[in-house]
């Protein structure tokens, strides 16, 4: 009788869990169609071939402005971009320490852009950077770290007890994600091929400290550390970016500090010229982020930095990886198609009404 008891208390134990975890998948964000960045964290977890040349981490600075496709059809190099909007530098460092638990590669590319944010910024951010890792004492570092003074390390934990309330914002994509989501990135690059020029932007303010705050500096050593016990090369990137205003005063720290720690430091707003970069063309949104023609300009001057640099083989003539890329490479040409094709039904959509406005005017 004891024994049926405790075979009976277990199945229900079981039986809430499972609807717990059923509920929690229902109402967490699905990023699917509306803050598709939020997907990029967990989308990792589902590629099939975790054995890349080189990772990149930080913030939309490089998810947004280089393509693992292009570096892989240009020179062979294998890469995977671990991205997130507004990615601080803890959010890196932990991201990292997840990643290379799955996988190491000859090259870390950090983005430094999150070096000008010394303290967690929104709730909103976090949860794109956090809630896509899976469980582990990685995360839990990760949210205790990122936290703001009225969020809870149990929530991250257990999402349900801060989704709980999404009964009333439920919508169809809740219901169609709810156990499959579609491929939004491709090896983490969001792509855009929309275009909208560069315009004028705000004369950059002074600031009254431009140096970079003392938590930046101790997890860019964590990171550092991180990558000498593993036998990477690590790499400080600036992305061509026209905004946020890159700081000459923060351009000097950075310099320094790639040159005190024996790392190399590629600001590639000193190279506009030779990526070959028009603002008039190579952007989405006036300058803050590059659009697919900018992404993969940059790709092919980066990818030439860390073949030289770092000696990456070229492994486009491997069966296996040949194979692999293919597939990679046909969703990003597709995804590249039907990008355009909504832009040209758009277009005419507009035009459409634009001239039923005026005949109605008339």
């Amino acid at each position: 009788m004891r024994k049926k008891k405790i075979i009976s208390f277990v199945i229900l134990i079981l039986v809430i869990v499972t609807l717990a975890l059923l509920l929690q998948k229902l109402l967490m964000p699905k990023y699917m169609t509306k803050i598709v960045e939020g997907a990029l964290i967990a989308e990792y977890y589902d590629e099939k071939n975790k054995n890349h040349d080189v990772i990149f981490i930080g913030d939309c600075e490089v998810y947004e402005n280089l393509s693992p496709i292009t570096l892989w059809e240009e020179y062979g190099i294998t890469s995977y971009i671990r991205g997130s909007a507004q990615q601080l530098i803890w959010h890196s460092y932990y991201i990292l320490e997840d990643t290379l638990k799955y996988e190491k590669p000859d090259v870390v590319v950090f983005s430094v852009l999150s070096m000008m944010y010394d303290t967690p910024q929104k709730e909103a951010y976090n949860r794109m950077s956090i809630d896509g890792l899976p469980l582990s004492l990685t995360k839990m570092k990760l949210a205790k770290a990122s936290m703001l003074p009225e969020e809870d390390l149990i929530t991250y934990i257990f999402p349900l007890l801060r989704f709980h309330s999404r009964w009333n914002e439920l919508s169809e994509e809740d219901f169609k994600y709810w156990f499959k989501k579609d491929q939004i990135a491709h090896n983490g690059y969001l792509m855009r091929v929309d275009v909208k020029p560069a315009s004028s932007f705000p004369k950059p303010r002074k600031l009254a400290d431009y140096k970079f705050g003392d938590i930046c500096y101790e997890y860019l050593d964590k990171i550092v550390k991180l990558c000498k016990d593993n036998d990477i090369e690590l790499v400080l990137l600036k992305a061509p970016s026209l905004y946020p205003h890159w700081y000459e005063e923060w351009d000097s720290q950075i310099v320094d500090y790639a040159e005190k720690n024996g790392l190399l430091y590629i600001n590639m707003l000193n190279h506009l010229d030779e990526i070959g970069l028009d603002f008039n063309t190579d952007t989405y949104d006036a300058g803050l982020h590059l659009n697919l023609s900018g992404a993969e300009k940059s790709s092919v001057f980066l990818g030439r930095i860390l073949q030289t640099e770092f000696n990456l083989s070229d492994k486009r003539q491997d069966k296996y990886l040949k194979a692999v890329w293919k597939e990679k490479a046909d969703a990003y040409y597709e995804m590249e198609a039907d990008q355009y094709r909504e832009l040209e039904e758009y277009g005419y959509l507009l035009k459409f009404n634009m001239k039923r406005s005026e005949e109605n005017n008339q």
